[in-house]
């Protein structure tokens, strides 16, 4: 894993509870916990990805100027490769894990889109002939 902040894809999630999504990204999809400051803030990474992961009481939760509370669940995602979504999703779903769809099948691969405990998405995606 790279050390180096700057050597490292960064994307922020917005999430309810700082604790269960370090629990839901550690244990379930292989990120490393590099530092937290619960119930503010985290930061876990997998491979060159470094998801940060604000809790209402960061300074990215603060409202904007006009009002708006920065929330989380919306369709951005993080997108994960994986050998055989199949397999992924039964043992996510054996786990208790939350899907918005089925597997979806294109010329692409094959892809699912994952919640993490805020709702958040992250999509496993299956490349075709693997």
């Amino acid at each position: 894993m790279p050390n180096a902040d700057t050597d490292m894809v960064s994307v922020r999630y917005m999430v309810h509870d700082v604790d269960a999504a370090i629990d839901f990204y550690t244990k379930h999809l292989g990120f490393t916990l590099r530092m937290s400051a619960a119930p503010a803030f985290a930061d876990v990474a997998r491979g060159q990805l470094r998801l940060l992961l604000s809790g209402p009481t960061s300074s990215a939760g603060r409202p904007m100027p006009d009002g708006a509370v920065p929330a989380p669940g919306g369709w951005n995602r993080i997108h994960l490769i994986v050998s055989d979504v199949a397999a992924e999703v039964e043992q996510l779903r054996a786990a208790g894990l939350t899907f918005r769809n089925d597997i979806v099948k294109g010329p692409g691969g094959q892809q699912i889109l994952l919640e993490d405990p805020s709702g958040n998405v992250v999509e496993l995606f299956q490349p075709a002939g693997k």
